[in-house]
């Protein structure tokens, strides 16, 4: 299964991995699933850092180094495509970033994994509840 991760769910893995569900734990952790991570979800959590919202070292971007090596992941790459689906999305949020991340999910054949209720309401969206 091919698998993308929100920035909540990526950030779980690495800080709060008893916050997600143990069926997806186990599809996160089984190497027949691919696991991907758009851009956005590592400016979102560089972002997180510099506000205080979220505690990273003093390197945060060789902190995101590292949990790609822990974690490897995927790049998923932003393309006009996605930027045009997403700005054609019925989502209950305004946030560019989970447009982008659920328009990356569609276009590039993959499940969201996030507990974003208006994400997971979404049924042009296909997702997985993570927690």
């Amino acid at each position: 299964m091919r698998l993308i991760l929100d920035t909540h769910v990526w950030l779980w893995i690495h800080l709060a991995p008893d916050r997600l569900a143990p069926t997806v734990r186990r599809l996160l952790e089984n190497t027949d699933n691919e696991l991907w991570l758009s851009p956005i979800s590592v400016w979102e959590t560089l972002q997180l850092g510099r506000k205080g919202r979220l505690e990273l070292p003093p390197d945060p971007e060789e902190w995101v180094r590292q949990r790609v090596v822990e974690q490897p992941v995927r790049d998923a790459h932003l393309t006009r495509e996605i930027a045009m689906a997403g700005h054609r999305l019925e989502l209950a949020t305004k946030d560019p970033a989970d447009r982008l991340i659920a328009a990356t999910a569609m276009v590039a054949d993959l499940r969201l994994v996030t507990s974003d209720r208006a994400l997971l309401a979404a049924s042009e969206v296909p997702t997985i509840a993570a927690a």
